[in-house]
């Protein structure tokens, strides 16, 4: 039996949680396949195609796709489904929203959030916000699983290009509409999600016109932006800024905290990362046991010298 993963993608670049999800994959037995379903997207499939390790690349180019509801996507992968022994996806916002839905539609238990493939019925996911392990079995016919991104690494390009096989589309279900976008502009940083440096901020920059000296550090260092929970809650920055359990799950090669004290909540969606520099004002708080550089200091003298400096 072959493996299916699910692509994420904006209609024109396949996100690099596709290409963690593919890593991981190849832990697995059987051949990969990667499902490129959007609208005008031909770009993406070629993409996918040229990914190590990945065998075919299905292609449904369909205006029902084009937005990525979660419901029609669900459809399309339980009648691709009878071929395959396991499905994955990121465990992305795309992913937690598409394969709990195909889940139900298989009647099959979903393995959601692993960081480890011990062996072919057999995987590894953190639990209580990170502070201990499960490892699930399933003998389910079909395994439905989301992949933490920053738990593998990034599969590689090769020279030469997969199959790509165009697949028709399923019936429209109609269940949901999209009717507008409404997307923050970064600019010229990176994507959270994918950024090699991150810059961080807490409820104690206390207003969003103190946000500022973290857009300023951020340009610095060309890293992206983000929050933690009680920043978002005081409506310091919006919501697709957070980093936590119930946000963005991070692991850049540097993370800078400033003005965060080190909930559990946040620390589960960040303590991956290579090397945590943390500034905060209380020598008791919980981020000084993870960092591996800490600054006991006001943050608005601390920040900009550290600004000055670069």
């Amino acid at each position: 039996m072959n493996i299916l993963v699910i692509a994420e993608h904006n209609n024109q670049n396949l996100h690099n949680s596709t290409q963690h999800t593919i890593s991981a994959s190849h832990e697995l037995p059987g051949a990969i396949h990667v499902l490129v379903a959007g609208y005008n997207c031909k770009t993406v499939a070629q993409q996918a195609a040229q990914q190590e390790h990945v065998k075919k690349v299905l292609y449904a180019d369909d205006v029902i796709y084009q937005h990525g509801l979660a419901e029609d996507l669900a459809q399309l992968i339980v009648t691709l489904a009878p071929d395959y022994a396991y499905i994955l996806a990121p465990a992305t916002t795309f992913g937690k929203n598409v394969l709990p839905r195909a889940a139900a539609l298989l009647d099959v238990g979903q393995i959601s959030d692993i960081i480890q493939i011990i062996n072919a019925e057999t995987f590894m996911r953190p639990i209580y916000a990170g502070n201990a392990l499960a490892t699930i079995t399933s003998n389910d016919p079909i395994k439905i699983i989301t992949v933490r991104p920053t738990a593998f690494p990034l599969c590689a390009a090769n020279n030469t290009s997969s199959e790509i096989q165009s697949t028709t589309a399923s019936k429209p279900i109609q269940l949901s509409e999209f009717i507008s976008l409404a997307a923050t502009p970064s600019g010229t940083r990176p994507d959270l999600s994918a950024a090699r440096v991150v810059i961080a901020g807490g409820r104690g920059l206390q207003t969003k016109e103190n946000f500022a000296l973290l857009e300023i550090l951020a340009n610095k260092l060309n890293a992206a932006l983000g929050a933690s929970r009680a920043a978002v809650d005081a409506g310091l920055v919006p919501n697709d800024l957070q980093i936590g359990q119930t946000g963005k799950v991070v692991a850049p090669e540097l993370y800078i905290a400033i003005g965060i004290s080190g909930a559990i909540q946040h620390m589960a969606g960040m303590k991956d990362s290579k090397v945590i520099v943390a500034i905060n004002s209380d020598p008791d708080a919980p981020i000084f046991q993870i960092a591996d550089y800490g600054l006991v200091a006001d943050l608005f003298v601390a920040v900009p010298e550290l600004i000055n400096a670069l």
